[in-house]
């Protein structure tokens, strides 16, 4: 059916999240490939260079080219054009995608991105996704090449049930890890990691609202962020650590049995470090950001806090439990598949509603 086929690019140059939403497909080609074509697969990636570190450590890339900043994309291509791929998978699909694809000359499959139920969504409120998550959309992209996604069991020849390989995938690399003994004494027993960056305003909660989610989870707190989160991280580290050791301000929160303490990492660690930090958190409270999706490649529990976008885009936490915080009693959302530097209409209901219910033991 297919001619000779031993060398594959994938194509995806953002986001940290999207990137890792990718894995599924690459672990998928990288294993199932030699059974079902009867030859081995040398596999490339190409990104962008900011993203290297969630590619670095991925046993089944053969290659990944990095775009880098300063480089034109015609000298980029240039060096594509030296691995003589057999196949493109696009799973970006805009202009720059394009190009490559026509300046290589191979056969390629493409990702269909959904623009336009995604546009009825935003501007009419009429969801026409479909009730599948992003994974499955992007694995549809290699169906063609007879590449399926694993399912959770499988049976084996004794009928007992082994569990296959799924979900996501991020590879830590030794210069990742995070000691433990590294944290304050007050969260070397354990902690919750709240990631409380996001790409756009319109996806993080309000600075108050973070600090009134801190005080419900009411326990050693690690935030991860970066440079952008800086603000925020050391507001919320100076309302519940200033001034705590002082002896009134320990008998005060003894009294209300205030058990919420601080590790401020945002703009501090490398993305590896913060990966490392989520692996070892008990739980995982995020906005819809690329480490929630990190954490869902550790399995971690996640509460997942989503303003003007929505779950119904498909990008919720894969193969993992998770539970949804969210403002459905609003018309207004999603008022976009990105987000915007400040609410459409003022209000911010959809982050300003949300109710916090929930418990951790």
């Amino acid at each position: 059916m297919f001619p000779k086929i031993k060398k594959i690019l994938i194509l995806r140059f953002s986001s940290i999240g999207d990137i890792v939403l990718t894995t599924p497909v690459i672990r998928c080609l990288k294993m199932q490939f030699p059974s079902v074509h009867n030859e081995e697969l040398e596999l490339h990636y190409a990104t962008k260079a900011s993203f290297a570190t969630v590619l670095k450590h991925n046993p089944y890339l053969d290659k990944v080219h990095l775009l880098q900043k300063e480089q034109s994309l015609s000298d980029f291509i240039s060096i594509l054009k030296q691995e003589n791929f057999d196949i493109i998978i696009d799973l970006h699909k805009n202009l720059r995608t394009s190009i490559i694809k026509l300046r290589l000359s191979a056969k390629s499959y493409t990702f269909e991105k959904l623009n336009i139920e995604k546009w009825m969504y935003v501007n009419l409120k009429k969801n026409k996704m479909p009730n599948r998550h992003i994974v499955e959309r992007y694995m549809d992209t290699i169906k063609p090449l007879g590449i399926t996604l694993e399912e959770d069991e499988k049976q084996s020849d004794d009928q007992n049930k082994s569990k296959e390989v799924t979900g996501l995938d991020y590879f830590l690399g030794v210069e990742d890890h995070f000691e433990h003994n590294w944290l304050p004494k007050s969260h070397q027993e354990g902690y919750i990691a709240f990631a409380i960056g996001g790409a756009h305003n319109t996806k993080k909660l309000p600075l108050k609202r973070m600090i009134e989610l801190c005080d419900r989870i009411n326990k050693p707190i690690v935030l991860l962020g970066g440079k952008e989160d800086i603000k925020n991280g050391q507001a919320i580290f100076d309302f519940f650590e200033k001034d705590r050791d002082t002896f009134e301000s320990q008998e005060a929160i003894e009294k209300l049995g205030k058990k919420t303490r601080i590790f401020d990492g945002c703009g501090k660690l490398t993305l590896g470090q913060s990966a490392s930090l989520l692996k070892q958190s008990k739980v995982v409270f995020t906005h819809d950001t690329g480490l929630m999706h990190i954490a869902a490649a550790f399995k971690k529990k996640i509460y997942s806090i989503w303003g003007n976008t929505t779950p119904s885009f498909g990008m919720y936490p894969y193969k993992t439990e998770f539970v949804i915080f969210e403002n459905n009693k609003i018309n207004c959302r999603p008022c976009s598949k990105i987000g915007f530097k400040t609410c459409p209409k003022g209000h911010f209901k959809c982050m300003n509603g949300i109710v916090f219910d929930f418990w951790i033991p």
